[in-house]
């Protein structure tokens, strides 16, 4: 990166539309921030949710996942129940470039209050909306505000673009539009 790290985020957004819609400045008086930050980028979730729940005592199976274990829920507020978890969707879409990686971890404003958000990284080349993981590791109900800060994507230069991008590989998760239930191909 020849530019400062806020200033690459900025130009890769912008000229290269990596980051959209792009927010400038990460200064959110009475919501958790987001936007651009130091190092990275802030992003939201939307008002759409999938809670899980236990109601018909299946087994958590990533290669046969029983979509009757997830509630669909829309509202600018979701509670998540006590040690549980909820799958979300980003207000952002991103389209990353050959040459970056990036990783995602929580807002320490969430982390606090025993909020975990878990996503993997974004491969070079992957694009769409991102879905989110974010697990309530308390024994009490926890809110998540849409449209607020979530989690920060720190991005990752490399000095070569890789061998095998996302996209090369035609990866499950490319171009994901909604919130994306783990599939097996």
């Amino acid at each position: 990166m020849g530019l400062k790290p806020d200033h690459w985020i900025r130009k890769m957004a912008l000229e290269c539309g990596m980051i959209t819609p792009f927010v400038e400045g990460e200064s959110r008086p009475g919501v958790i921030s987001y936007g651009v930050s130091s190092y990275g980028y802030d992003i939201r979730v939307t008002d759409e949710f999938k809670i899980f729940t236990n109601v018909h005592s299946a087994t958590v199976d990533p290669k046969d996942f029983d979509t009757r274990s997830m509630v669909d829920f829309k509202g600018n507020v979701c509670i998540i129940p006590p040690n549980s978890f909820a799958l979300a969707r980003t207000v952002e879409y991103f389209k990353i470039p050959r040459g970056v990686l990036t990783i995602c971890l929580g807002k320490s404003t969430y982390a606090r209050c025993g909020i975990i958000v878990n996503v993997t990284p974004f491969e070079p080349e992957w694009e769409g909306f991102v879905t989110l993981e974010i697990s309530n590791t308390t024994p009490l109900p926890a809110k998540i505000y849409a449209n607020e800060g979530i989690a920060q994507v720190l991005f990752l230069e490399a000095d070569d673009i890789c061998e095998v991008s996302y996209a090369d590989k035609k990866g499950k998760y490319q171009r994901q539009q909604t919130i994306v239930l783990p599939k097996i191909v």
